[in-house]
């Protein structure tokens, strides 16, 4: 079983793209190489879709600017977040951290999108290509949106 860098992997996974690019998040903040990754996806015409949880979502748990904000440098990138009922907003995360590309790879693991988790955190993930499972993680967080369980995010 290889192991690399986390931020090695998800660049791998987000280069791959050619059509479609899924990632969920707990926490994001300003990355230069995974801006750039990102950057040349929309480049290629990858649809690519974040879903962030918001510092309201976080319940005081996150700080500092709204995780959305990291990727306000990607064109076409589209953003989501959760829409929980305003009585259980502190008391639920969006805690999912993944890549889905093309429905054909899926990285699955502990990081968050930051550069701390990429580079200097003990971090794990697991690269899944090809199979079921990329393909059915792709179509849940699909129906999470058709159901307005996701919703755009709107600062």
């Amino acid at each position: 079983m290889p192991v690399r860098a986390t931020a090695q992997v998800l660049v791998e996974v987000i280069n791959g793209a050619r059509h479609e690019l899924l990632a969920m998040t707990y926490a994001a903040r300003p990355y230069p190489a995974l801006t750039r990754a990102l950057t040349e996806a929309a480049g290629r015409g990858v649809r690519t879709h974040v879903v962030v949880e918001t510092l309201t979502g976080a319940g005081g748990l996150l700080s500092g600017k709204e995780p959305a904000e990291a990727f306000a440098s990607v064109p076409g990138l589209r953003l989501w977040s959760w829409a929980r009922d305003p009585a259980q907003q502190g008391r639920r995360r969006q805690h999912a951290k993944l890549a889905v590309a093309d429905r054909r790879t899926l990285f699955l693991g502990s990081a968050n999108l930051t550069e701390s988790a990429a580079q200097r955190n003990i971090e794990a993930g697991v690269l899944v290509t090809g199979g079921e499972a990329p393909r059915r993680v792709a179509e849940h967080i699909v129906e999470l949106q058709r159901l307005g369980i996701l919703r755009p995010f709107h600062p």
